[in-house]
């Protein structure tokens, strides 16, 4: 196992299925679309193979539909898996791959893949990475990076990316937001001053739409809000660099049934934390099912200097508040500093040359799609770490996995382990 500068002291046991023991168990469990079974692939069109390009394989026809990598100029699509007819026809009408497969067990004996991209169910993640670069494939994975194996299994992931000598990046979206990269832009441009307070939340009502698939329970059934940070801790971490040190979480819950009878034995519906950074930052953050919100992923950046407001889903756009010279009184008569407030018109950093020219269109979850393919396949090319690396990775995922433990302790203040390459 990897080093680790500090350890949760918390009883796992108490908090999620023992992760050496039924960890196979669970995940034949908690998935619907797991690539158990093994079939000959069918001949398709051929692509373009040529050695300079990476080859991509495609696992999950949900998610794995949404990346254009047949978009980048160095990138080819070679093949696509996923035990779902009607997600393998989504996935060849969009790449018109050379090869289709029903699992990723047959994909990734394909030695013309390079690497592959991991979409399958989010507890399948860490097992299907494995498979993967055991057959020597770089990955790129949904996230999260893991969930349901607690702790044990995020560092059981780092294992298997350290031993492979392969490259690894998780596809978080939030980096790539527009207004992420704007707030990334600042904070290196220094605009923010001291960048002391961030916060953010992932609304979701009416998640549990996706609890059930045929009449059966989906992986997502019962699942606790905290295995899902990443669309939130990306928006500081993913920002500043600074990691999560500490949190104290609660959670709410209720009498329905699926709070009270699901895999993860998870009783919330809602979880909200205060985290700690090692910069001695604070960062607030809420992911929650069952909410009176309108769904999305926002956040506020707040500086000594200057605060930012991203595009909020009730209707406010993008606002930049700076520290202004002037002074006012308040209601009460004291005396205060008036803010320079101004609206902020996002720019469409798809449009502009940080893409290659094919991929410079607008995509999903506010234009990341194709931020996210061309950051790994240019990774894979100049021979670097991507971005959300697997210490990225597990800076994002490891922080929510401890706050529902501290939320199921009744909102004790738990450390958070940090892992560095060294």
């Amino acid at each position: 196992m990897s080093q680790k500068k500090e350890t949760s002291g918390t009883d796992k046991a108490a908090s999620r299925p023992p992760a050496a023991s039924t960890r196979r168990q669970f995940i034949k469990q908690g998935s619907t679309l797991a690539g158990v079974a093994i079939a000959s692939p069918y001949a398709m069109a051929d692509a373009d193979t040529a050695p300079k390009k990476i080859r991509m394989g495609v696992v999950g026809g949900g998610m794995g539909s949404a990346l254009p990598w047949h978009e980048h100029p160095d990138c080819v699509v070679e093949a696509v898996a996923d035990l779902r007819e009607d997600r393998r026809q989504g996935l060849i009408r969009r790449f018109a791959p050379k090869k289709v497969y029903q699992s990723i067990q047959e994909l990734v004996r394909d030695k013309d893949v390079d690497a592959v991209a991991v979409f399958s169910d989010g507890p399948l993640h860490v097992e299907h990475t494995e498979l993967a670069m055991k057959h020597g494939k770089h990955v790129i994975s949904a996230v999260p990076a893991s969930m349901g194996g607690g702790i044990e299994e995020a560092e059981w992931l780092l294992d298997i990316v350290k031993t492979s000598g392969l490259k690894y990046m998780m596809a978080e979206t939030s980096y790539y937001q527009q207004a992420t990269i704007s707030a990334r832009k600042f904070f290196q441009e220094g605009q923010f001053g001291d960048l002391f307070y961030c916060e953010s939340q992932y609304d979701h009502p009416g998640l549990e739409s996706l609890y059930f698939a045929g009449g059966r329970r989906t992986w997502r059934h019962g699942m606790p809000p905290m295995y899902y940070p990443t669309h939130c801790t990306a928006h500081l971490v993913g920002v500043t660099g600074e990691r999560l040190v500490e949190v104290k979480c609660h959670g709410w819950g209720d009498d329905d049934p699926i709070c009270q009878d699901n895999f993860y034995s998870n009783p919330f519906w809602s979880e909200m934390a205060m985290f700690s950074t090692n910069r001695g930052h604070a960062f607030r953050l809420r992911v929650a099912w069952k909410i009176a919100a309108r769904g999305g992923e926002t956040a506020l950046w707040m500086g000594s200097k200057m605060s930012f407001h991203m595009d909020h889903p009730n209707g406010l756009s993008p606002i930049i508040v700076r520290s202004g010279k002037q002074t006012t009184k308040d209601d009460a008569g004291f005396e205060v500093a008036l803010p320079n407030f101004e609206q902020y018109k996002l720019p469409e950093w798809w449009a502009t040359d940080m893409l290659p020219e094919p991929m410079r269109h607008d995509s999903g979850h506010q234009g990341s799609h194709t931020f996210l393919a061309n950051e790994f396949i240019n990774a894979l090319v100049e021979d670097r770490q991507p971005a959300v690396d697997i210490y990225e990775a597990l800076a994002y995922t490891v922080p929510g996995i401890v706050a529902h433990e501290s939320a199921l302790r009744g909102g004790e203040t738990v450390k958070i382990p940090q892992y560095d390459p060294t």
